[in-house]
C-alpha cells in the first residue's frame, strides 16, 4: 500500500522507490473503443503514422494531387493493402469540415482506448517510474493534439481522460498530434478521482496545477508519477484538489497570470524529462 505520508521535494533523501504489487488487473477487461466521428484522420504526417500502424482503411487523395509527398503515401498505402481513390477537393472539405486535410484524408478503424488497469499493465512491462498524464475535462483539441505531441517527446508513459465532458481522440485531434497519438497510449475513464485512487494504491504520486502551490522547479520528479492538468478555463476541478500529493505552480511576471493549458503542460513535461535526464 502507498504510505501518505506528506512527501518532501526538496530532500533527496525522501525518494521513495516505487514499486508495484504483483497483482495490477483486477479483472480481465478488453480496451474500449471509440468512433473517431467519422473514423478519419486528415494530413500528411498524421495519415503517414495511422497507416503504418495498421488502422488504414482508404486513402483518399485529391484529384489533383501530385509530388513526392503523394507518390511515397501511394507506394505506403500499397505496401500496407490500403486502396486509394481519387477525390475532389470538396469532398475532402466536407469529410474534414473545411480542415486543413492538404489534399489527404484517410479513413480508418475506430480509435482504442486501454481501460486504466491495461494502461499500469502495459507501463508495468516498460519501466518502474512511469508519468502519467490525468487530463482534466480538457476541451480543446488542438490543446489535446499538442500536449500528445509534446508528450511524445518528453517520454510520457500515458495519458487519462474522462469519458464525459471532455475532447476524446478526434482527426482534429490527430493532425494537431502529427501522429503523435500512434504512440501515446490513452486510457478513458468514468471517474478521475477513483483512477487517481487506483494510481496510488499502485505507488503512484499526484501532482496538480494551481496558481498557489510548490514552484515547479523543486519538484522531485522521481518515482512513479502522475501529473493533472487542468480544464482550459476552470482550471483543475476543486474535488480533484484533495486528491493530491501536491500542487505545482509555475512562477510568471507578465501582466496574464494564466497559461494555455497546452504550453503549461509542455513546461511541466519537460521538467520531468530534465529532472530524469541530467546532462
Amino acid at each position: 500500500m502507498r504510505n501518505d505520508k506528506k512527501r518532501s521535494f526538496k530532500d533527496s533523501k525522501q525518494k521513495r522507490k516505487p514499486s508495484f504489487k504483483k497483482e495490477v488487473v483486477k479483472k480481465d477487461r478488453k480496451p474500449t473503443e471509440e468512433a473517431v466521428e467519422d473514423n478519419f484522420v486528415f494530413g500528411n504526417h498524421a495519415t503517414i503514422e495511422a497507416i503504418q500502424q495498421g488502422r488504414g482503411n482508404k486513402l483518399f487523395l485529391q484529384e489533383d494531387s501530385k509530388g513526392e509527398k503523394v507518390e511515397q503515401l501511394k507506394i505506403l498505402a500499397k505496401e500496407h493493402a490500403v486502396p486509394v481513390k481519387w477525390v475532389p477537393k470538396q469532398k475532402l472539405d466536407t469529410l474534414t469540415d473545411h480542415g486543413v486535410h492538404q489534399g489527404i484524408v484517410l479513413a480508418i478503424t475506430a480509435y482504442e482506448y486501454l481501460t486504466l488497469d491495461d494502461l499500469i499493465t502495459k507501463t508495468k512491462e516498460k519501466t518502474e517510474t512511469p508519468f502519467f498524464l490525468i487530463l482534466d475535462s480538457l476541451e480543446d483539441p488542438h490543446n489535446f493534439g499538442s500536449i500528445l505531441r509534446t508528450a511524445d517527446a518528453t517520454g510520457v508513459d500515458g495519458i487519462i481522460i474522462p469519458k464525459h465532458r471532455a475532447v476524446g481522440i478526434t482527426p482534429v485531434v490527430t493532425k494537431a498530434s502529427t501522429g503523435a497519438v500512434e504512440y501515446i497510449p490513452v486510457a478513458r475513464v468514468t471517474n478521475l478521482a477513483q483512477s487517481i485512487a487506483t494510481l496510488k494504491e499502485h505507488d503512484f504520486w499526484i501532482f496538480g496545477t494551481d496558481m498557489k502551490g510548490t514552484d515547479y522547479r523543486q519538484w522531485n520528479t522521481q518515482g512513479a508519477i502522475a501529473l493533472i492538468i487542468g480544464n482550459e478555463g476552470r482550471g483543475m476541478s476543486q474535488g480533484l484538489h484533495k486528491e493530491v500529493d501536491e500542487l505545482l505552480t509555475i512562477p510568471m511576471t507578465g501582466h496574464v497570470q494564466s497559461l494555455n493549458a497546452g504550453v503549461a503542460a509542455g513546461l511541466l513535461m519537460y521538467e520531468v524529462y530534465r529532472g530524469r535526464n541530467p546532462l
